[in-house]
């Protein structure tokens, strides 16, 4: 019983658990951030209209050659 509380301290409270466990909150807030970004509608347009816009320009260009 001793042998399987060391194997699950180990493998779930060591030091290597808590640094994947770190870089996954980091990337979940990065995430978070980028789609708050993308998807903000307080001025009007978004990101995402914005970025729409411009590749359909640079296409635009590109077609009409």
């Amino acid at each position: 019983m001793l042998e399987i509380i060391k194997y699950l301290n180990a493998r779930y409270l060591g030091e290597k658990a808590q640094g994947i466990t770190e870089y996954a909150l980091l990337l979940l807030f990065v995430v978070a951030v980028a789609v708050a970004v993308l998807f903000a509608t307080d001025t009007g347009t978004s990101l995402q209209n914005g970025l729409t816009s411009a590749f359909k320009k640079v296409v635009n260009q590109l077609t009409s050659r």
